[in-house]
Parts: C-alpha cells; sequence; structure tokens
C-alpha cells in the first residue's frame, strides 16, 4: 500500500514537471520567433554605415561649395569698396 501511494506521487510529480517543460519550450519557440522577427524590423528602419558617410559627404560637399560662393561675393565686395 506505501508503495502505491509512493507511485502515484511521483507519477503526479514526472507529469506536472513535464508539463511545465513543454509549457516553457513552447515560451521559448515563441520568443525565440518574436526575436527573430524584431531583428528583421530593425534592420528595414535603421541605416548602415556606408549610407551614413554618403548622406554625410554630399552635405559636407554641399557646404563647401557655398562656403566658396560666400568667399567669392565677399572678395567681389571688398573690391568693389
Amino acid at each position: 500500500m506505501d508503495s502505491t501511494i509512493w507511485n502515484a506521487v511521483l507519477s503526479l510529480l514526472v507529469a506536472i514537471l513535464g508539463w511545465v517543460l513543454r509549457e516553457k519550450s513552447a515560451e521559448l519557440q515563441r520568443i525565440t520567433i518574436l526575436l527573430n522577427k524584431t531583428r528583421e524590423e530593425l534592420a528595414k528602419e535603421y541605416v548602415t554605415k556606408v549610407e551614413v558617410h554618403a548622406d554625410i559627404n554630399r552635405v559636407l560637399d554641399r557646404l563647401d561649395r557655398l562656403e566658396s560662393k560666400i568667399d567669392r561675393l565677399m572678395e567681389s565686395q571688398h573690391a568693389i569698396n
């Protein structure tokens, strides 16, 4: 009689442990899928270093041209005075 109760308790504990492990495994799989989707979304929204450098170089080139125009304007104003 004593071993029957002990076997029932152990069987119940193993069943509960199996259920918990199955639930945790399913949750881990769900979180892994969400993490992968998040990584894909981040790649769509952010730029690479190469793109940033190309855009900054375009802005700097434009500023250099503007600076040379201002210098020419200042020289022409200085020559008139």
